[in-house]
């Protein structure tokens, strides 16, 4: 992996954990009403407009790592997202991690450790 796709690979992760976490954010703040009213409240939270961002850069960084890669790797490459969600998940809103969600974090580590080797 040369250190641009190394780098690539890296932002798209953090860009697109930060905007799940983004949009986790703003969906756990409580809003007043429903329907349409709910979402005219859930556009105006700073958290929703972050994930956005986040999402357009990531999918400006993922076409960038996509053009060094081939689809199969880069794909498989990618899946280590859930993981870095799920851990950040873990620490920032104390979601439970139950024996069989750390056996798939370690399953999902061990096949993009796989791919990733040369």
């Amino acid at each position: 992996m040369t250190p641009l796709v190394a780098l690539l690979w890296t932002l798209n992760v953090l860009v697109d954990t930060g905007g799940q976490l983004a949009f986790k954010a703003a969906a756990t703040t409580p809003a007043e009403g429903s329907g349409l009213r709910y979402w005219r409240e859930l556009a105006r939270r700073p958290w929703i407009w972050i994930g956005i961002a986040c999402y357009i850069l990531e999918f400006v960084v993922w076409l960038a790592f996509l053009s060094l890669v081939p689809l199969s790797e880069g794909v498989l490459l990618g899946s280590i997202n859930i993981v870095a969600i799920m851990i950040a998940g873990r620490f920032l809103f104390n979601e439970h991690l139950t024996p069989l969600r750390v056996a798939g974090i370690a399953l999902i580590a061990a096949g993009v450790a796989v791919v990733g080797i040369p």
